[in-house]
């Protein structure tokens, strides 16, 4: 129930096999993780009463680039998180040492010189996650689930280290449990999970968790919640979800006032995310 992982029985004590409700592995036991509430509302099925207060209130706002000060965007292909200090930063700042010359691939935050393969990219991820550093167990979580940079492919150890970086407050680590039950890929296929994993990650800010929430909810037939998700992430910046209003606009589902609020307050989120540099780096980096 803590670690919303199904073990066998050899994982827990006689008392927690016994208790059904509230199990814990003996792992969460150690750990000291206790089964929190919310998770008990999220996991109803009628949708109603605290989940949707809790599910559609507003989200926490984004983070910023420690140089720039500008808001960091959401796509993890426009930032670089740096294990040398433990900071993300945007491709308008790491572009911008690129072009004044630096040859060593200095870090923009600590000018700490880049690593020089992929073993000490680990090695510098293990430290910090050791450290409580959860973005960095995020990224190790994401090299374990693909198997990339030297590592096996591990998708039990990516799972729990996703599970941690979740709980210590790194939304994107539920946003990926919830694709691999999805998907079902290295576990069994559960949507109910998916779901869970998806409304904890909307929850914390995870724009596109709550984008395909909507989707979902769309699928279902349930055209007024799938709205109220896309509003929230169009919201936030992200050109999908205003995609999806714009054609509820053109169908008579949303209303004018619902698709002008959805403009503006998209144009606000990029406005926001914008910058001269931001952009150099996006042609330097071939990201248009």
């Amino acid at each position: 129930a803590a670690c919303s992982q199904e073990l066998p029985k050899d994982k827990f004590s006689k008392k927690q096999w016994q208790s059904k409700q509230h199990r814990r592995c003996k792992e969460c036991i150690a750990d000291n993780r206790e089964v929190k509430p919310v998770a008990a509302s999220l996991s109803s099925a009628d949708g109603e009463g605290v989940l949707d207060e809790d599910l559609f209130k507003e989200p926490p706002p984004g983070d910023e680039c420690p140089i720039c000060m500008l808001s960091l965007p959401f796509d993890e292909g426009e930032t670089t998180y740096k294990s040398c200090c433990g900071k993300i930063v945007c491709n308008g700042c790491a572009y911008a040492v690129r072009t004044a010359g630096d040859e060593r691939g200095l870090c923009p935050f600590c000018r700490t010189p880049a690593p020089t393969s992929n073993g000490e990219i680990i090695e510098r991820l293990k430290k910090r996650a050791g450290g409580d550093d959860v973005i960095a167990m995020y990224s190790l979580g994401c090299k374990y689930d693909r198997g990339s940079y030297g590592l096996r492919q591990n998708h039990n150890k990516a799972i729990k280290l996703y599970l941690r970086a979740g709980k210590l407050g790194n939304i994107a680590g539920y946003n990926n449990i919830g694709v691999l039950y999805n998907q079902g890929r290295g576990v069994e296929k559960d949507e109910r999970k998916a779901k869970f994993y998806f409304e904890l990650a909307a929850m914390g800010g995870a724009v596109y968790a709550r984008h395909n929430l909507g989707c979902d909810e769309d699928d279902a037939g349930n055209k007024t919640r799938a709205m109220k998700h896309w509003m929230i992430s169009a919201a936030a910046g992200l050109d999908e979800s205003l995609k999806e209003i714009r054609e509820c606009f053109l169908k008579g589902i949303a209303t004018k006032d619902e698709f002008e609020k959805a403009l503006r307050a998209h144009k606000e989120a990029k406005d926001e995310m914008k910058s001269d540099q931001r952009n150099a780096a996006a042609e330097f980096f071939g990201k248009k």
